[in-house]
């Protein structure tokens, strides 16, 4: 007589539901706050809010340990650079939010200096509308990301980067042959050319004898 404890659980499932579940249930945001939405985002950690029901609590502020870029508030150009190297940093798979209207088109600041909107810099998953906008609408933000990545494909994925790379060394081995063809080539018109020459200076200097 055999318990259930010993009885064989198995279970069947995909690489991409199980990938996709780790990454959507430990989305760890980086946030890059530069207004009054910041703070509204701040309370969002608080205990009435709770961030951690949905595995986001983990807030790093450093880019390698992220990726999720949160950007609250306004961005001028002079901020730009700042914030395009900081997504670059981040690990991939990284997702960006743009909290708030300031992020997301440049709020009421209608000036040369503020960026109309962060998606011109950075390419930007979720839009958060409001001035600022309450922590229900950042909940509102993270499932709608949430479901986004529960509908991504590793494999794909994979295998999109292992063409982008093979593709890549072809045309780096294309290169490379050609640099040696054109390095050939000229070496060998040189070696010819001073074969020539000296072939030539041989001659006249045997002209000249004869001739003296």
């Amino acid at each position: 007589m055999t318990t259930k404890n010993q009885e064989a659980n198995i279970f069947t499932s995909s690489l991409d539901f199980l990938v996709n579940w780790g990454r959507k249930n430990s989305l760890w945001p980086f946030p890059y706050g530069t207004a009054c939405c910041a703070i509204e985002f701040m309370s969002s950690e608080t205990a009435r809010y709770d961030l951690s029901r949905i595995g986001s609590e983990y807030v790093r502020f450093t880019p390698r340990q992220s990726d999720v870029l949160l950007v609250a508030g306004t961005i001028t150009y002079k901020q730009a650079p700042i914030l395009k190297r900081i997504y670059e940093q981040m690990a991939e798979p990284r997702w960006v939010i743009a909290m708030g209207a300031c992020a997301s088109s440049g709020g009421f600041y209608d000036c040369y200096c503020t960026v109309p909107g962060i998606d011109h810099i950075i390419p930007v998953d979720i839009f958060i509308g409001g001035c600022p906008p309450r922590p229900e609408s950042f909940f509102d933000a993270m499932f709608e990301l949430q479901n986004k990545v529960a509908d991504e494909s590793y494999m794909k994925q994979r295998a999109e980067r292992l063409r982008e790379q093979v593709e890549a060394l072809q045309e780096k081995s294309k290169a490379c042959v050609a640099s040696a063809q054109d390095y050939a080539k000229n070496t060998s018109e040189n070696l010819s050319n001073t074969v020539r020459s000296k072939v030539s200076k041989a001659l006249n200097t045997i002209s000249l004898k004869k001739g003296s």
